[in-house]
């Protein structure tokens, strides 16, 4: 009898919708906490792609293009959901802290 493998690999587009409603629900909540994590965040996954993409220039790995378009997705979704926050609330970020 053969055994049932679970195999679940989502699109980039469920990938993408999943971190948009993470990052809008932390925008929400906390725009200080949310602010931090964007700018940090972004920065490091910004990083890791274009070093990923410079070491993929110069010799090929058996990384799948996904990593890529995940990489370039989780660096995208966080600056646009600040963007839909500052759409809605005017552009005005107020710390309460």
């Amino acid at each position: 009898m053969k055994k049932q493998v679970f195999s679940f690999s989502p699109s980039l587009l469920e990938i993408f919708l999943l971190e948009m409603a993470v990052w809008l629900a932390l925008w929400l909540m906390n725009n200080y906490l949310a602010t931090l994590l964007t700018l940090i965040i972004t920065a490091i996954v910004f990083a890791v792609l274009v070093i990923a993409l410079i070491a993929e220039l110069i010799d090929r790995s058996k990384v799948p293009r996904k990593y890529f378009w995940v990489m370039g997705v989780s660096v995208i979704a966080p600056i646009l959901s600040a963007l839909i926050y500052l759409l809605i609330f005017g552009g005005k970020i107020d710390f309460d802290l």
